[in-house]
């Protein structure tokens, strides 16, 4: 539902705001914020006086100088329950990059737009390190300039929200003030590879008395390589990546306390990412993968996808017998349709050489793809009543969610096997067997959900805030979900906060019903697997049941102190417990599960996995702030520390019981380790501002913490264990004219890179593998801001 008020019961606004010292400054001139978790209308309370964390990040110095590009990677080095690592050799994986909090997948973290429903990508992570076999949130479809703030809740808030905020929320707050400013921007990696070159422009335009926010921005990326020679033929690093965004945002009121709001948003992005390469003359890929006809050195294919993404607001605020009252239609869709290029088919090549001639494919196919369309109805009423148990807040509301999905085929040569099924070449297209008429689907799904919310302050010192919400969902049935948290003030500096809530996920359509067939490179080893949907013939002849919502019982308590402006401090414990998590199974093959031996074999692949309601898991984590500002010498210096330590541990094995007996492969101690440890179980961010006139120089050490993944081949082979690891970022910034500012820095400046491995027990076949801070090493970048 809509999140966009401000409250001390709902709202913790933690001390990280320091983290951009620039917001710190902004908030004490704002009478009325819009942030996340509450319904409540009051001037602005103290980030220390509330009673679930709340972390408010301004984007005005990231988006005019900072050191990364994008939205989600400017918060993997601002927020410590953030973490989004960039991907390589993980096919659509590395083509939008996906983002979690607090250790869980990336569509247990909930997506806000100006306090709306942000909707979801087609794509379903199926390969590397994080968040595999979730959904998610594509941040990077929104430019930097066109945000005012980004606030990240943290702590479970389904109650409010509905599906998906188990482990928190991000509400993304667009700009919409007069003025205009632009941004010119240049990155590239100590490596001399991956350049990055980045035109943004932002101009907000009185309309009456309204102001309408337009933002254009173009990002091209360059790909990067840290394959070595005897790597070839490889190509291992960022994905090549081309954006073109268009961003408008606005509020016009009509009359008297009547206003219409809109925001819409597209972005077209062509992106390329390079698959695992094919050897040539004298290796076993000919003529399995390839042809000597075509490339006798061998070649890298490359996963090309063009993705359309597009978003749609448009509500009416008003007032109605003193009630607040707020209706909206929210639209998104997300399109990605894969095209493979510097490829062949090796059935077909194989074929033309069995019939005299060179043994020639076509070395490029369209390999279909998958979109996701999402429209959400709210309707919201609110109103403040003082004189009711010392000030009171009521909320309720109604909100009505479609969501449709399908999958398209790609053309018929990306997957056929023209030389005959398990002889010869290989079916489809090298490294993205197309979509095959088997797998196309088109299916829809609607919700309906009511909530109500009373937040009372009884006391000068005692505030509480209680939420119940209740929703049903067309294809699995029905949830609800309560909160109830609370602060009390011990001393004006002292507070103690704590929260209660149940939560639930529903399955995602792309869940339910992705299905493909593709290869996949186990050891150095093509292996042909099919991920199977629920309801198919392999899960039937497993016994999968259909699947359903995911249920969390979330705890949280925490203390904040606050010493005048100049010292702020949080800590925050909490605990998370999810009950029948959807996850990707283990591999079943011929050898671990013969009764499916057969149908495989007919399907021509020699492993299948499928999503099943499988596992319960605990999640247990502390999350600390502390900033402290003051003068030094003739300038100003803000200190910022931000912590997050988190363990997430897989309490139960819930299997059909058709595979009571495979509970080792349904859950391998692989796809274990990427529930329990896809993301670093400690991240911490010490920052350093000084300035002084027009000069800023900034500091930032962030330090990741260890992690363990499993191997291919497993016990006895022992498991990857990375190191935690430390590295700095560095900038200046110089204030020519009150116009214009221009900014330099390094990222990672002493090039620190994750623990080594043995390359054939990786996910992406490398010795560097995409976990902490990736595998690219130190960057580089300069800016240039223009406000006119």
């Amino acid at each position: 539902m809509q999140a966009i008020r401000l409250s001390p019961t709902a709202l913790a606004v933690a001390c990280l705001v320091a983290a951009s010292p620039a917001l710190a400054q902004e908030a004490t001139s704002l009478e009325r914020v819009s942030v996340v978790g509450s319904r409540r209308t009051l001037p602005a309370a103290s980030s220390t006086d509330t009673l679930v964390p709340v972390d408010i990040y301004s984007m005005n110095k990231a988006a005019e100088g900072g050191g990364q590009f994008d939205l989600a990677q400017t918060l993997q080095y601002l927020s410590p329950s953030f973490n989004s690592t960039r991907q390589t050799g993980a096919d659509g994986a590395d083509l939008i990059d996906s983002a979690s909090l607090r250790g869980l997948g990336s569509d247990q973290t909930l997506v806000l737009v100006n306090g709306k429903r942000m909707h979801t990508v087609a794509l379903v992570n199926i390969f590397g390190a994080r968040n595999r076999g979730a959904t998610g949130t594509d941040l990077n479809t929104i430019p930097l300039l066109a945000i005012d703030n980004v606030q990240v809740l943290r702590d479970g808030a389904a109650a409010q929200y509905g599906s998906d905020a188990i482990a928190g929320v991000i509400n993304i707050q667009l700009k919409k003030k007069p003025g205009c400013e632009a941004v010119a921007g240049y990155g590239q990696y100590s490596a001399g590879d991956g350049k990055n070159y980045l035109a943004t422009a932002y101009c907000g335009v009185k309309l009456g008395d309204g102001t309408l926010g337009v933002t254009g921005e173009w990002q091209d990326r360059g790909r990067s390589n840290r394959a070595r020679p005897e790597d070839f033929p490889r190509i291992i690093g960022d994905t090549k990546v081309k954006n073109k965004t268009l961003y408008l945002n606005g509020e016009f009121p009509i009359t008297g306390t009547d206003k219409l709001y809109v925001t819409a948003g597209a972005q077209n992005r062509d992106a390329s990412s390079a698959a695992y390469g094919r050897g040539g003359v004298d290796s076993s890929d000919i003529p399995l993968r390839n042809s000597a006809a075509m490339y006798p050195d061998g070649f890298v294919p490359f996963i090309n996808g063009t993705i359309e993404d597009r978003a749609l607001i448009v509500g009416w605020r008003s007032q109605v017998a003193g009630w607040d009252t707020d209706l909206s239609q929210t639209y998104g869709s997300n399109r990605l349709h894969y095209d493979v290029s510097n490829t062949l088919n090796a059935s077909i090549a194989n074929k033309d050489l069995l019939a005299g001639g060179k043994g020639i494919s076509p070395d490029h196919f369209d390999a279909g793809g998958f979109e996701f369309k999402q429209a959400t109805t709210n309707f919201d009423v609110s109103r403040f009543f003082p004189e009711l148990l010392g000030g009171s807040n009521i909320a309720f509301g109604a909100e009505y969610r479609s969501e449709r999905y399908n999958i398209f085929a790609g053309e018929p040569g990306s997957y056929i096997d023209a030389d005959g099924l398990n002889f010869g070449g290989n079916a489809g297209s090298q490294g993205f067997p197309g979509f095959q008429p088997a797998d196309v689907t088109n299916r829809r799904r609607n919700s309906y959900a009511i909530y109500g919310d009373w937040e009372a302050s009884l006391s000068p010192v005692l505030t509480i805030d209680a939420a119940l919400r209740a929703e049903h969902y067309s294809d699995f049935g029905s949830s609800t979900t309560g909160k109830l948290s609370g602060s009390y003030k011990l001393t004006p500096e002292w507070l103690l906060r704590g929260a209660a809530s149940t939560g639930f996920r529903a399955p995602s359509l792309q869940q339910l019903y992705f299905s493909s067939t593709f290869t996949d490179f186990i050891g150095g080893r093509p292996v042909p697997v099919q991920l199977a949907p629920n309801g198919s013939a392999i899960t039937n002849a497993a016994g999968v049941p259909p699947l359903k919502q995911e249920k969390s019982k979330s705890f949280s308590l925490g203390t904040t102190f606050k010493a005048g402006r100049d010292f702020d401090f949080t800590v925050d414990l909490y605990q998370i417990n999810i009950r029948d998590r959807i996850v990707l199974s283990g591999r079943f093959d011929a050898n671990n599960y013969p009764e499916l031996a057969p149908l495989l074999n007919s399907l021509g692949v020699e492993q299948t996995a499928f999503f099943v309601n499988s596992v319960n898991t605990r999640t247990r984590g502390l999350d600390l702030t502390a900033a402290y500002r003051n003068k030094l010498g003739a300038g100003q210096l803000n200190t910022f520390l931000a912590l997050n330590v988190s363990r997430t541990r897989v309490t139960a094995v819930n299997a059909p019981s058709k595979l009571q007996q495979f509970t080792d492969v349904l859950l391998s101690e692989k796809e274990r380790l990427y529930i329990e440890q896809g993301g670093p179980r400690a991240k911490a961010t010490l920052g350093f501002e000084y300035s002084q006139g027009a000069w800023t120089g900034e500091a930032k050490v962030i330090h990741f913490g260890s992690q363990t993944l499993g191997t291919f081949d497993g016990p006895p082979v022992p498991n990857a264990y990375y190191k935690p690891k430390t590295s700095m970022d560095l900038g200046l910034s110089w204030q020519v004219t009150p116009a214009l500012k221009f900014s330099v820095g390094g990222n990672n400046v002493f090039n620190v890179k994750p623990t080594k491995q043995d390359p054939n027990e990786t996910d992406n076949s490398f010795l560097y593998e995409s976990v902490q801070f990736g595998l690219n090493g130190a960057s580089y970048y300069a800016r240039a801001h223009y406000r006119f």
